[in-house]
């Protein structure tokens, strides 16, 4: 646990009692302030009270009366479409509003650092699209590396819930533009953007309140080092705005686009190969088309943002190098699940929007495409040039007739549940082919979550595996 400091004998509000608000409801009391707890549902104050912190309604009249610091958790809207009420109170009476992640920048560091040969370090990953991959890949290759590393924020455990650094500690966290939006200090020592597609627009009034939102990662508290990815507009643009000169390597600009140019750092990635150029010369090459945690042109970017991230931190692309080939991938995100007969099956339930969904659709070269669920707005006919390695499409769920109307002329089948689709897709697939899950749409029609559909459609081919043997 990091102790919060700055707050000793004082109230601190905590709205939203998940992982991350129970985890800083134990951090402000380890650190002597007095946490006041609520949450909406019944069931989570319940889980509150469990662990001894009696629920402050802090919906009532004067209920921020000596109140110091209101911190909320990332799922609450703090301002667009509008602010949840206790926030609105909370900016009506200028109690400073903060979350976890502020809060952990202000505790982390201690005297006890003084001691250390080898100071911890924070590297931090926002961005649309891989944040969570790359977040897992760095955390690979440190360990690898056999440095202690810790990875937390939107992915593992809540930022506070971390042990206090080891002489040399590497903590990895991810961040949404949630967090980075409301956190009141952002310091990390290297700062990761990895690239902007549209999302979360209501929450941020907008394309441009989301791009500022990821961008305070970068402006708020000067990293040393940036590693941004430049294969849209927004990162060229924050590239230029971090960097002094050409030659600026506080800067590394990475791309699975293009070969980048100049006399700046770079890590590219064209044709399967990842390369780091430095002052005009290559210093690195790294063949990835044959490392199985990283199929496809949107996991070699995120190879990329790995790759610049821990060079940072002093590696040697040999020791990176063999860090990515053993990185086994995440569940989940273009997840290897079984291979029989030259048919492959892979679960990218978390490709839950069009942007993530081509990108999985550009990884292979002959699909049996599982999609579907509950559509977002548009649905899938953005998808339409990048359907050519689609063999059949199998749909499921609430907009399986809608997608079916979009796809134009690309064989397809209605299967409403996933049993049937992977029934019918492992049925009619040739060796070669690659059965891949990329619904392009939300799972709560049919599953409580992408995590609940991933698991189902593992479970499901592994049942079908073993039933050929």
């Amino acid at each position: 646990m990091i102790p919060v400091r700055g707050y000793t004998g004082r109230k601190v509000a905590v709205l939203g009692l998940g992982r991350s608000g129970l985890a800083t409801a134990r951090a402000l009391q380890a650190g002597g302030a007095l946490p006041l707890v609520w949450d909406d549902s019944p069931e989570s104050r319940a889980r509150a009270e469990a662990e001894g912190f009696a629920p402050f309604d802090l919906t009532r009249n004067a209920a921020f009366d000596d109140v110091a610091a209101l911190i909320v958790s990332p799922g609450i809207p703090h301002l667009y479409p509008a602010p949840n009420a206790v926030i609105a109170r909370a900016l009506e009476l200028g109690v400073p509003v903060d979350n976890d992640i502020g809060l952990f920048f202000r505790s982390f560091a201690t005297r006890d650092w003084d001691g250390f040969d080898q100071m911890p370090r924070v590297i931090c990953v926002t961005g649309s699209n891989g944040k969570s991959t790359t977040t897992a890949l760095i955390r690979h290759i440190v360990a690898e590396a056999g440095r202690p590393v810790h990875m937390a924020g939107n992915i593992g455990r809540g930022v506070l819930d971390l042990p206090p650094a080891e002489d040399g500690t590497v903590v990895v966290l991810e961040l949404s533009s949630y967090q980075t939006e409301l956190a009141r200090a952002l310091t990390p020592d290297v700062a990761v953007f990895t690239n902007l597609s549209p999302d979360h627009l209501d929450r941020h009034g907008g394309m441009g309140g989301y791009f500022a939102a990821k961008r305070r990662l970068f402006t708020q508290g000067g990293p040393d080092r940036c590693v941004i990815g430049v294969d849209e507009v927004e990162g060229r643009f924050l590239a230029n705005q971090m960097s002094v000169a050409p030659e600026d390597d506080r800067v590394i600009r990475i791309s699975a686009a293009a070969r980048l140019e100049g006399p700046g750092w770079s890590v590219f990635a064209r044709k399967g190969f990842l390369s780091e150029w430095r002052k005009g010369r290559q210093i690195a090459s790294i063949d990835l088309r044959e490392m199985p945690g990283l199929p496809g042109a949107h996991n070699h970017q995120n190879a990329c943002a790995a790759y610049a991230a821990t060079r940072t931190l002093g590696l040697s692309p040999r020791l990176i190098e063999g860090a990515l080939a053993s990185f086994a991938g995440l569940p989940h995100r273009s997840q290897l699940v079984g291979e029989a007969e030259g048919v492959r099956f892979v679960n990218d339930s978390k490709a839950t929007n069009v942007d993530s969904a081509a990108k999985a659709l550009q990884a292979f070269p002959r699909i049996r495409w599982i999609a579907g669920g509950m559509g977002k707005e548009g649905g899938i006919v953005s998808l339409q040039p990048h359907l050519g390695a689609v063999a059949k499409a199998y749909l499921i769920g609430h907009s399986a007739r809608e997608f079916a109307l979009q796809l134009a002329g690309t064989p397809h089948e209605i299967c409403e549940t996933m049993d049937q689709a992977v029934a019918r897709a492992a049925e009619e697939a040739e060796p070669g082919d690659t059965v891949l899950l990329a619904p392009a749409a939300a799972s709560f029609d049919q599953y409580p979550d992408f995590e609940k559909r991933g698991e189902h459609f593992t479970a499901l081919v592994a049942a079908r595996l073993a039933g050929r043997h």
